[in-house]
């Protein structure tokens, strides 16, 4: 996918002269979490005996809560303008989740550090999924979350969700749940919510999900030396094979995609993907294991993998059986006589354990 270039707005590049100034100045989103997030950093650089400040930002995702995010035609709906401060000179770092960037970093950046991981499973919010009814509500902004788990479930009704996470959690729907991503409640002190901790091989996360992002301008050595002293390699190397996964679909962080790296034994990466039709009808999952040193070249074999399985068809149907319907609302697909459909994954009647990997 092409690079984010970023608003208009930017204009020339700030240009770095001199030595790094004696208080980092951190670009963030308003959001709570994002702040949360934000003062990890914070600490860390403490830790170093650098003082910071933050510089609060609102993004387009933030403003436009009246649509689907998959709605608004572009990646880095929570990026661009956070971008932006470090282009115009008012910042020095980009706080980010690494879920939310672009596939490619604009060549005026760099990703300078991807200083921590939190779990990157996502939760089940309200019931755990063998307890969802026939026809359940399952609330869900996220076309990755909405395709696999429809895949799973194809009885399930699904319908949008947007909003920070303290708002979401304050609708789950009645008998129904919502799904949101574990590093959200753990960083935000949500202790032991009601439903279940889903597994990755039931749903794959996003490319960089739990992770945190740092960017700061490529004519900034300064700040760059800065943030290669927060970077955990093992980390950065993971989300690396992810995010070129991404980019080598071609897709974005909105498309039914999910991807997750492990490190493993030996110095090598384990890489597992997956690609969804958006109404859930179809998936394909690949994985395999590289040079952690090769986390690129990593990413772009299992994309290669799943394109040779026709992971592009599925990426641009849009079947007339797709049940991700103009409002973002998916019908009820309740079998006839009224009954959980067999999981395909595991045959009649059972949603228990699921086995590790599937492929469509």
């Amino acid at each position: 996918m092409p690079a984010s270039t970023g608003p208009a707005s930017r204009g020339k590049l700030a240009t770095s002269t001199g030595p790094r100034r004696a208080t980092v100045r951190i670009a963030t989103r308003r959001s709570p979490l994002a702040l949360v997030q934000a003062e990890l950093v914070r600490s860390l650089l403490a830790d170093r005996g650098v003082e910071s400040v933050l510089v609060e930002v609102s993004t387009t995702g933030d403003h436009r809560l009246d649509i689907p995010i998959d709605a608004l035609g572009s990646s880095g709906v929570f990026v661009r303008e956070v971008e932006a401060a470090l282009f115009e000179g008012r910042a020095d770092v980009a706080v980010h989740s690494a879920k939310d960037l672009p596939a490619t970093t604009d060549p005026g950046l760099v990703l300078g550090a991807v200083p921590v991981r939190a779990d990157p499973r996502d939760v089940l919010f309200g019931c755990s999924l063998g307890d969802l009814a026939p026809g359940a509500t399952v609330a869900t902004g996220a076309p990755r979350r909405r395709a696999q788990l429809a895949w799973l479930r194809p009885d399930l009704h699904f319908v949008p969700l947007r909003g920070n996470v303290g708002t979401r959690l304050t609708r789950c729907p009645p008998g129904g749940a919502l799904v949101v991503a574990k590093a959200a409640l753990d960083r935000l002190g949500v202790v032991d919510p009601p439903g279940e901790v889903l597994p990755t091989s039931v749903l794959l996360p996003q490319a960089g999900q739990a992770a945190l992002a740092l960017e700061c301008r490529a004519d900034d050595p300064a700040t760059v030396s800065l943030l290669e002293t927060l970077d955990d390699g093992a980390i950065h190397r993971a989300v690396a094979a992810e995010r070129a996964f991404l980019a080598a679909l071609g897709a974005g962080c909105q498309a039914p995609v999910g991807a997750l790296g492990l490190p493993v034994d030996g110095g090598a990466l384990s890489l597992e993907g997956v690609v969804a039709r958006r109404d859930g009808g179809a998936l394909l999952r690949r994985s395999a294991v590289g040079s952690a040193e090769a986390a690129s070249e990593l990413g772009r074999h299992v994309a290669a993998l799943l394109v040779a399985d026709g992971a592009a068809e599925l990426l641009a149907s849009r079947s007339p059986a797709d049940r991700s319907v103009p409002d973002g609302t998916v019908p009820d697909g309740t079998v006839p006589d009224g009954s959980v459909p067999d999981d395909p994954r595991t045959g009649p009647g059972s949603w228990g354990t699921m086995p590790a990997t599937h492929q469509a």
